[in-house]
């Protein structure tokens, strides 16, 4: 969904030409990816960050284009709502220190962009849900005013027929309805791309979903939303039911959501997630780009079809130098800081890259479904979560406290970081903060749920949102990791 779009209104001519070219597309997908010179190139990763943009008290500021077109730099691009904002990091390859270029330049931008914000009265907030968020920051009054928002928020409407339902359950539950989809615009978050061989892909993806849990877990940063205090990783939830289109009413079999956790272990190939999608979504927007040349490596209506599908990892194609596919991490929030941010990256590509030789026998222990309920429960208790994992056997999953199997997990993400020839200084150095974070079981999510507690003894909850938010800029500018602050 990131290309402009230059049409709203589609026939059914329109969605039959799009399906039809899904199709043929698919299987020149698997034609391109049994190529020998597919993924041959020097494996590369890369990260997108989104940022909120506050005001002096911690409020929503409205102001992404002007601040945008001060800033004059491509890297930085527009998303849903006025008060956010995205930060492309370049590709680097993945050998040497790839992870200290990703932090060097993610702080060289963001200190440009605060530069140019500080003109505008405006504050750059890395954190997966703005506490002061209120329901008047989620409508299209709100919506950034660009084609693709505008045709997205418009199908998806259309398509679900009522009000989206929001209801999660917490110390604080909520329930409440929106009239479009802005309230997934208040989730922001860090995501991850990772270059893996084509004969690695479908071992290194099913690791990356085993382990997504832990992942989530550890780098849980959006605790409050509306006021009220819910899941430790509240975006979750809320990306999740805030696009829900399905008309759970209409059939007796259970649609799938178009934001998702998948479908199950991938078996043989890559080009069965595609493939899945394909078949189980309906194409949401149809929209075909006349105006460029197509090529057989090109895909522009599979890779938009995938646009308009949100499973937390997923794979993304690309035609560049004899094409590629990357394995793109979604589920990390923006926050607290950058280093922060980037050592959950490094444990996010530790695991799967270290799990994949041994992931096979794994998921004959693991049923996909109990991944997806580890996934959940550590979204919503975070270190406190409980699941599913081998252990006192190595074959029976049990119970057990998420926080021992990080533990264990640990020297196979550095393990993994170093099969991909990265520095071990600087492999060790990422993955200490994330073992620092699990040994005073303190993240983002804990020390705002903490913060907002003792402030809430002294004032509203609205005051009390705001000055948490006040303490959260300061701290994220300290650059120090959440496990140290106080």
């Amino acid at each position: 969904m990131g290309q402009n779009i230059e049409q709203s209104i589609f026939t059914g001519h329109d969605y039959n030409l799009f399906q039809n070219k899904l199709f043929e597309q698919l299987e020149q997908l698997k034609e391109n990816i049994s190529s020998p010179k597919f993924g041959t190139e020097e494996l590369k990763m890369g990260a997108e960050l989104e940022l909120y943009l506050v005001d002096e008290h911690g409020e929503a500021q409205l102001n992404n284009q002007l601040i945008l077109n001060k800033i004059n730099d491509k890297q930085f691009q527009p998303e849903l709502n006025q008060y956010n904002l995205e930060l492309n990091l370049l590709p680097v390859i993945q050998r040497g220190k790839p992870f200290s270029q990703l932090h060097n330049e993610m702080s060289h931008k963001i200190a440009k962009l605060e530069k140019i914000a500080n003109e505008c009265d405006t504050n750059i907030t890395p954190i997966g849900i703005l506490p002061t968020l209120r329901k008047k920051h989620l409508n299209t009054q709100c919506m950034t005013n660009i084609p693709r928002y505008t045709c997205l928020a418009e199908h998806l409407y259309k398509e679900r027929g009522e009000n989206f339902k929001i209801n999660i359950n917490g110390k604080d539950p909520l329930l409440v309805d929106f009239s479009d989809i802005c309230a997934e615009g208040a989730n922001t978050s860090f995501q991850v791309h990772l270059m893996t061989k084509p004969e690695q892909l479908v071992n290194t993806f099913n690791a990356a979903q085993l382990t997504l849990s832990l992942v989530t877990a550890i780098s849980a940063n959006s605790p409050i939303f509306l006021g009220k205090t819910l899941w430790h990783e509240t975006r979750i939830a809320l990306f999740k039911q805030s696009l829900d289109i399905r008309h759970r009413k209409q059939f007796q079999w259970q649609q799938p959501t178009r934001v998702n956790f998948g479908h199950g272990w991938l078996r043989n190939n890559i080009w069965e997630f595609f493939a899945q999608t394909v078949a189980l979504y309906p194409p949401l927007i149809p929209y075909v780009n006349k105006n460029k040349h197509k090529n057989n490596l090109a895909l522009e209506e599979l890779c938009f079809h995938l646009g308009t599908i949100w499973p937390w990892n997923r794979p993304v194609y690309s035609p560049d130098n004899n094409g590629h596919i990357r394995i793109e991490f979604r589920a990390i929030p923006a926050g607290p800081t950058s280093v922060d941010m980037i050592a959950n990256a490094a444990f996010a590509i530790g695991l799967a890259t270290g799990l994949q030789n041994d992931i096979e026998e794994l998921i004959t222990y693991i049923p996909f479904k109990y991944a997806e309920y580890n996934f959940y429960r550590a979204a919503q208790s975070g270190l406190d979560a409980k699941i599913l994992w081998p252990s006192k056997n190595k074959v029976q999953p049990q119970e057990i406290d998420i926080k021992q199997v990080i533990a264990k997990l640990l020297p196979t993400a550095l393990k993994g970081l170093i099969s991909l020839n990265i520095n071990e200084k600087e492999a060790q150095y990422y993955l200490s903060i994330i073992e620092e974070r699990l040994a005073k079981q303190f993240t983002g999510a804990v020390w705002q749920k903490n913060t907002l507690e003792r402030l809430q003894r002294k004032m509203t909850n609205d005051k009390a949102c705001q000055q948490l938010v006040q303490h959260y800029i300061k701290n994220s500018r300290s650059c120090q990791p959440v496990a140290t602050w106080e």
